[in-house]
């Protein structure tokens, strides 16, 4: 899972510092940084289409290939990034070939996220499953410490070499993050869950299983509503700050670019500690209200992130970053993993977390840090429209988590279909709350 975030957090952080001057020199910085993030935002379209294809052969074959397959992709995209020439040397190829790899980079990704959180669901018992998936989101964090601690330390590098090649290095040093990822997937056993439901299956009817996605859409549309949902909140306030606060810092409060990329690294890397602990609430008190906690808690704090920010202040920079990552988008990802998992049945959980999860990231995800720039620009370098863009998509999650209130239990219908049922959790609050 580290592998996906490793690549997209590097991306992220070169939109926002360099890739504006490289490939779209033409351009004013304002539009270099639009042109960036637009092409930034194009992986999160294909998203949902690889996803749910990698997700498709994951119910019907099983999760291990598709988890290889996935990482497998990523990693040769994610290295390819690094080598195309930029503008000056070949003009209006450049930019097209960067899209060219990160279409790759968003087919390859669309499926992570679902396939890790589904294969760690169904290891785990049930009543430590938000403390293990949150596992999955940390490494958000932890990847995005890695690629925007290393364009910090090139930043030292005189900007004349700067443009001139160091910015591949971070590319093509992935390749190393993605050999041991492919080492590790090649080792683990298919999910037991995964394998008794199969074999049920197989068991019941000699007919194939039916097309997953259209059996979730069937049987599960309110959860699948609540699924697609109730990522507004962390989706864009994520990609807010790791994102979009970088261009922001740097180029409307025009702070040091050291600056920017240390209130990433601080950010992130409190997440890295936050969100497991999150997920230890998720499995004390239950998925939504720690979920619900963490959206109400960002739409409350959004004004006085950009009154810290518009300070000028390092300190006060790095404490409100830090601030809105660590504690309100971190109970987000934090709960989310659990959350997500226990809407839906093991038979077809796989393309209903990966379309829940990918439709939502394609539409608020990668377009961010192009919206809040866009906004920023419309209001003569004002935050305040993007303070409502914000609370406006954490009150869509307030809204998904109180809808889910209405449905089904598909985790609790698991445990009875098991022979051997794992110890149960409160899903949606403490005491079957």
């Amino acid at each position: 899972m580290g592998q996906q975030w490793y690549d997209f957090a590097l991306y992220g952080a070169a939109s926002a510092l360099i890739f504006g001057p490289l490939f779209f020199p033409q351009q004013s910085s304002v539009g270099g940084t639009l042109a960036s993030f637009a092409i930034f935002a194009v992986a999160f379209f294909v998203r949902p289409l690889g996803g749910l294809i990698a997700a498709h052969v994951g119910d019907r074959i099983g999760r291990k290939p598709i988890l290889v397959f996935t990482v497998t992709l990523m990693g040769v995209a994610t290295v390819a990034v690094g080598l195309p020439p930029t503008y000056e040397s070949i003009g209006i190829w450049a930019p097209i070939l960067l899209v060219l790899t990160r279409l790759l980079q968003g087919i390859g990704a669309g499926a992570e996220f679902a396939g890790a959180v589904t294969a760690v669901a169904e290891y785990v018992p049930r009543n430590r499953r938000g403390f293990y998936t949150s596992f999955s989101q940390a490494s958000v964090g932890l990847a995005f410490v890695l690629s925007t601690g290393l364009f910090s330390l090139l930043a030292a590098i005189p900007r004349d070499a700067l443009p001139g090649g160091a910015w591949r290095i971070p590319f093509i040093a992935s390749i190393a993050i993605f050999g041991v990822a492919i080492f590790i997937r090649r080792r683990v056993e298919e999910t037991p869950e995964f394998v008794e439901v199969k074999t049920k299956i197989g068991m019941e009817t000699t007919e194939p299983q039916k097309i997953p996605l259209l059996r979730a859409i069937k049987e599960s549309p309110p959860e699948l509503i609540v699924g697609i949902l109730c990522g507004s909140g962390l989706n864009v306030a994520g990609y807010l700050v790791n994102t979009f606060s970088l261009s922001y810092v740097k180029n409307t409060l025009e702070m040091s670019a050291t600056v920017a990329t240390l209130g990433v690294v601080v950010a992130t890397g409190a997440s890295v500690v936050t969100v497991p602990l999150f997920g230890l609430l998720a499995d004390r008190f239950g998925r939504w209200p720690v979920l619900l906690g963490g959206a109400v808690f960002t739409a409350l704090y959004m004004p006085f992130y950009f009154l810290l920010l518009d300070t000028r202040q390092a300190g006060l920079v790095l404490m409100a970053m830090g601030i809105a990552y660590g504690v309100g988008q971190s109970a987000m990802p934090g709960s989310q993993g659990a959350f997500l998992s226990e809407l839906f049945a093991t038979r077809y959980r796989f393309t209903a977390i990966a379309a829940s999860r990918e439709i939502n990231v394609m539409i608020l995800g990668g377009t961010t840090p192009f919206i809040a720039t866009a906004l920023v620009a419309a209001s003569n370098g004002s935050p305040w429209l993007v303070v409502l863009f914000v609370v406006a998509c954490q009150v869509r999650t307030i809204a998904s988590v109180l809808l889910m209130r209405t449905t089904r239990n598909h985790d609790a219908e698991n445990a009875a279909s098991n022979a051997e049922p794992r110890n149960s959790v409160p899903v949606t609050g403490p005491a079957g709350e």
